[in-house]
This record gives structure tokens, sequence and C-alpha cells, in this order.
């Protein structure tokens, strides 16, 4: 594979007020492992760039953090510092923020973990490798108005993580995607479910979207091994347990049984991330999944709680 099948698109153009940012989820193959990885160019859950932009015009290369959470059964670890433009290098190829950086090769691409955990400080460094089987590069607009685009840059990848703090080593089927909006993500939505998972004929991706203005969208694209996309039909939403922060949570599946919680791996005023077993596309799946409410970010109480969850680098 060569960079000309390849767009990562680290140096596109983000609008004043917007954002820009690159998706990484995986699992072990042993399933005893999973980690996510975003990298973002205007923070969109940052609280000091909603404060920034509360006050006017506000420059995304400002507010820029690589956000890494390891999950498993000795613990998780979850880091995010956000960082100025002083702190930030990108080419189309290459984006570098603070001591970490995600740099394609030509044959993988190459991420470079150097983090400090919150809230307890600890060290998070090592090397993690998502290597395509096939590139896909089609956006979908997830607005009326084609402001805030969602585009699977490698939905079926080859993970390799080798981390020496922690000592952690193993290898899985991964997933890779970009999101990038001209404004605000809460002026769009207030809300939405996502799910993700790794299927026979490659991976199946489900948005279904609560737009300000615009009605609900509910999108469904199998993606396979060549990397050609196409919408398919999804059975009904199966409403599920919400969060111990009273976030609501449903999830798509075919089976008379319904869906059920494996794991709640974060549990957020506004936002939870799970893993759901479901039955999609006639099999089983493990599903990472994403329930999140933007109406619950607006407010004043819940950004407060936010810096205990990232901290804003002086340098």
């Amino acid at each position: 594979m060569t960079r000309d099948t390849m767009h990562f698109d680290f140096d596109a153009d983000v609008a004043f007020g917007g954002y820009r940012w690159w998706y990484l989820d995986a699992l072990s193959t042993d399933g005893q492992h999973g980690l996510t990885l975003i990298a973002f160019v205007g923070s969109v859950f940052s609280p000091f760039y909603a404060s920034a932009r509360q006050r006017g015009a506000t420059d995304p290369m400002q507010h820029c953090a690589i956000n890494v959470a390891l999950y498993g059964k000795s613990g998780k670890r979850w880091s995010m510092t956000e960082r100025g433009r002083g702190a930030v290098t990108r080419s189309a190829d290459r984006l570098v923020i603070g001591p970490s950086s995600l740099q394609w090769d030509g044959t993988a691409l190459d991420i470079q973990v150097n983090e400090i955990t919150v809230p307890i400080p600890s060290r998070l460094r090592g090397r993690i490798r998502v290597v395509p089987n096939r590139p896909t590069h089609r956006p979908y607009a997830l607005d009326g108005a084609g402001r805030h685009r969602w585009n699977p840059i490698a939905p079926v990848a080859r993970v390799e993580l080798d981390f020496e703090r922690p000592d952690l080593r193993w290898t899985g089927a991964g997933y890779l995607d970009s999101n990038g909006g001209d404004e605000p993500l809460e002026d769009a939505f207030t809300g939405w479910n996502w799910a993700r998972a790794t299927v026979d004929s490659g991976t199946l991706v489900i948005y279904d979207v609560e737009r300000r203005g615009d009605g609900p969208l509910s999108l469904a694209v199998h993606i396979d091994r060549a990397g050609n996309a196409t919408p398919v039909d999804v059975p009904p939403a199966v409403p599920l347990a919400s969060t111990r922060w009273r976030i609501a949570r449903a999830m798509r599946s075919e089976s008379a049984d319904p869906p059920r919680i494996a794991q709640t791996l974060e549990d957020t005023p506004f936002y939870a991330r799970s893993l759901i077993e479901a039955q999609l596309l006639g099999q089983p799946v493990a599903a990472f999944h994403e329930s999140l409410s933007l109406d619950r970010f607006r407010s004043a109480w819940v950004r407060r709680l936010l810096p205990f969850r990232m901290a804003r680098s002086r340098g």
C-alpha cells in the first residue's frame, strides 16, 4: 500500500470554532484488552475550547490533544492533555501533538504515544501500528447542510500494540476513521448513539443521530475487506440501561435476544463508551458503542467537571 492509496489529511483546514479528529479503536485477538485513541485538532469536548468560543472566533489549533484509553482486566489507563499551536506539527501524512505523533510510513500508521494519565499521574508510553486492509475514502454528511462529516479511512485493520509503560503487548482487529466539522458539534446535534462492530465480511458502522432542526438520522454502512462501502438496513433500536449519570443508551440488534452491555468502559456526565454484545448481519458481534448527550455537554456544571479528566499544557 502506498502513500497515494491512503489519505489521512492531517493538514486539512479546520474552520475557526470547528474540529477534525482521527479515531482508532481495537480489541485484542483474545478479547482481554481494548484501546481507543483520538487525535483532535479543535478538541470538541474541551472545556477550554468551549470557553474560548464563548469569547469569539477561536483558532482550533490552539486546542489540540491526543486522548488515549487502554482497557483490560488489570484496569484502565486514560490520558488527555490539550496543547496549543506551538506544540503541533502537521503535514498530509504526519501529525505531532506534544510528545506524541501519528505518521503514515507507506505500510502502516505508526503512532508513538508519550503521555501522562489523569486523574492519577503515571507514564503512558509505547507504540501502536495500524495496518489497513484496504482504504476507504467516501465522506458521509451527518447534518443537512454538510457541515459535519464522517469518513471511514481504514475500517478494517490489524492493530499491533507494544507499550513500555504499562508493560503490555497484543494484536487484534481495529478500525480507523475521521470526523470533521465547520462549527461546534453541539450546534448541530443534541446527541447520538454510535456503534462499530467487526463482522466476518468487514466492518459495520451505525449512527443514530439527533439533529437540531433537521430531524433524526439513522445511517448504517457495511464496509467489506476490499474497502467497498454499502448502506444496509438495520433493525429497530433497543433501549438499554442508562448509565449512572442517566445517559440513555440504545443499540440495534437482529436477534430475538436483546443486546447486552458487556462492559461500560467510560461513564461520564455527557457520554458513555461501552462494549455491547448484539446480533448484526446474521452473526453475534462485540461492538464498540458510544452514547453522547450534547445538551448535557452544553451545561455549565458539566464543563466545570471536565478539567478533572483532561489537562491543559502550559507549553
